[in-house]
């Protein structure tokens, strides 16, 4: 199969939209700008880029596609450069050492809190990932016992059973639209392993409703409380989740389940502190949205790759069928080699969160680019992943490349970044790869698929590049 451009990565609707902005751009050029100019005798180069079209500036290209936009200023500029958009000045941060510099932080002057405010503030706030510096490493050392081995260990035994019935029941055929059933067996395994829901299905169905609405809340264009709008919809979807969880938290901190929820009510750190009942909330709300969201794109984009390329299908099925049991147990994860290369491939391709957002609480700078106080930035570990620089052939679906003989990440230590780094590193990859993994597993054991020859991949961009049509497969059962 031919490698495909990064262009090609693009959704047919989405190079429609580029024409258009192609176009409008053209009709409203914009000159080469400095973002600020650098205090005098400081040494400082200033931020070189241009603000885009008039009053939306390059908004529209950030909602649309960022990917492409963000390729050619780091072709223009470097990987540090600037536009406007949502009525700011936006700073991109591309390449290794360019997201190393705002991830690392090391003179404390990016704020995650700050920087997400704008973006999913209204439906995350307090979330793990929007909590900075002291505050966020107290919370991050109690909620580490949520994720410990022996907890890892307890979630994978709620969720195997839960995946075996649910696979039982798909209905698989040609177009079988891949992504939408994945949303809708990782949602069931959130209410499940997260949440510990004994709900009927309708009042689980409400809940996911609520929680999808709040994740689509952040892409909205009209950002305001009106109407029913998707900005509207994720306020009220907010609401409904924080009513649930609040109204539970007593029964949980009486009981002894092993879903997150539960052990969220009595997780402590080393000194003994615990979460109080707002923080139990807030992070609820927001490690089902980072879990489910990420996994969901993960899963089913590695689908896709394994039916475009049957020799790695068939190369992990092999490695599934020789390991010798239909469901993973925790030690079984590294035992299958070939899914793992297969899983890190994936997610450097398609970044299940595309880009992460800081702001400057104060002066500093990035890679000798001056960078003033109030700056939004936006770290782009996509990007970074596609770029020629760092990875040969960066488009081609090449598993092989994390191989022990060949390492390609290994060029730098923020190459392959798809979970961030430095303090904010996400703290549920584990989790997360484990899911994946242990859904991939039985899919290679009960199924075949393949993607018809002609089939363009539609993508459209929310937390990251997510299928915009449901991704047809044609799967079959074994």
């Amino acid at each position: 199969m031919p490698v495909p451009s990064t262009a090609e990565l693009t959704t047919t609707a989405t190079k429609t939209m580029q024409k258009v902005l192609a176009k409008a751009t053209a009709a409203y050029p914009s000159s080469d700008t400095v973002l600020a100019a650098p205090p005098a005798g400081s040494g400082l180069k200033p931020v070189m880029g241009n603000p885009g079209m008039p009053l939306v500036g390059t908004t529209i290209e950030s909602l649309v596609d960022p990917l492409d936009g963000t390729m050619k200023r780091f072709e223009k500029y470097g990987p540090v450069s600037w536009s406007s958009a949502l009525g700011m000045n936006l700073v991109t941060l591309v390449g290794p050492d360019a997201v190393e510099a705002a991830w690392m932080n090391r003179d404390k002057a990016f704020s995650s809190e700050k920087g997400w405010e704008l973006m999913i503030g209204p439906f995350f706030r307090r979330g793990i990932m929007l909590l900075d510096f002291g505050e966020h490493m107290h919370h991050r050392r109690i909620m580490q016992q949520a994720f410990s081995r022996p907890r890892l260990e307890g979630y994978l035994d709620l969720m195997t059973p839960h995946i075996e019935s649910s696979l039982a029941e798909w209905k698989v055929g040609d177009a079988f639209p891949m992504y939408s059933r994945t949303k809708e067996l990782l949602l069931s395994l959130a209410s499940e392993v997260f949440v510990g829901s004994s709900l009927s299905r309708e009042e689980n169905h409400e809940l996911e409703q609520a929680f999808e609405a709040a994740v689509r809340g952040g892409q909205a264009i009209i950002r305001r409380d009106v109407g029913n709008f998707t900005w509207a919809r994720g306020l009220r979807g907010r609401e409904l989740l924080q009513k649930y969880f609040r109204s539970e938290i007593p029964a949980r901190r009486a009981g002894d389940a092993e879903d997150l929820f539960t052990v969220l009510c009595h997780s402590e750190d080393d000194e003994g502190n615990t979460f109080s009942d707002e923080d139990v909330v807030n992070h609820m709300i927001f490690v089902m949205m980072a879990a489910h969201d990420t996994s969901t794109i993960a899963l089913s984009m590695m689908t896709h790759y394994l039916g475009r390329h049957p020799e790695w299908q068939e190369r992990l099925r092999a490695e599934s069928i020789a390991l010798g049991t239909p469901t993973l147990a925790y030690d079984d994860l590294d035992a299958l080699p070939s899914l793992d290369l297969a899983f890190k491939e994936t997610l450097r391709l398609n970044a299940p969160v595309g880009m992460l957002f800081r702001k400057s609480i104060k002066d500093t700078e990035v890679l000798g680019h001056y960078i003033p106080k109030g700056t939004l930035v936006a770290i782009h570990p996509w990007a970074t992943m596609l770029r020629e620089e760092w990875w040969p052939e960066p488009t081609k679906f090449d598993p092989g490349r994390f191989s022990p003989e060949r390492r390609e990440d290994k060029v730098h230590r923020f190459a392959w970044c798809p979970f961030g780094g430095g303090a904010h590193k996400c703290i549920g990859l584990y989790f997360g790869g484990m899911e994946v993994k242990s859904i991939m597993h039985q899919l290679l054991l009960n199924f075949e698929w393949s993607v018809p020859d002609d089939y363009e991949l539609d993508l459209e961009y929310g937390t990251g590049p997510t299928p915009a049509d449901g991704l047809p497969i044609d799967f079959r059962r074994r």
